[in-house]
């Protein structure tokens, strides 16, 4: 009888694990990826837009009386302006390819739903545009595999 083989053992060095070439992503998931970093800064600069507005010309927007979520308009500028800049940094450095991008662009796109669902009786158009977005990069960064073979 002969001994039982083990696959561990590379052909090359005859110890150790086998020897797997390298993959590269495919063109899908690169090109996903720079679509979906390109939005991240759109949508932040939408963010930080609608955020300065509500900062410098207030009276753009109508406040719903008796909303429940009802914030200062000066404060909700803040908070736009401040995710914006974030998911515009964080799009930025999926860019370059950064590996904790992932994770904080789907955070903050969390944050940013949040936001604007809030922000709906404000200015309700323009919220659910940002929602939609949000919704569309959470989904691309979690489909996204760094290792994913060419296809």
């Amino acid at each position: 009888m002969s001994a039982p083989h083990d696959e561990s053992v590379g052909p090359a060095t005859g110890h150790g694990a086998v020897d797997r070439p390298a993959t590269r992503p495919s063109g899908w998931v690169v090109g996903m990826v720079l679509f979906t970093a390109t939005m991240m800064i759109v949508i932040g600069f939408f963010q930080a837009l609608s955020g300065l507005v509500a900062l410098f010309r207030n009276e753009i927007y109508v406040v719903a009386p008796r909303y429940l979520f009802a914030l200062d308009l000066t404060a909700w500028g803040w908070i736009h302006l401040l995710i914006g800049i974030a998911i515009a940094v964080a799009g930025y450095a999926l860019i370059s390819g950064q590996l904790w991008a992932r994770a904080v662009g789907i955070a903050l796109a969390l944050l940013s739903m949040i936001s604007n669902f809030l922000f709906i009786p404000y200015y309700p158009v323009w919220s659910l545009l940002i929602i939609t977005l949000d919704v569309f990069v959470v989904w691309a960064l979690c489909l996204y595999k760094r290792d994913a073979p060419d296809a």
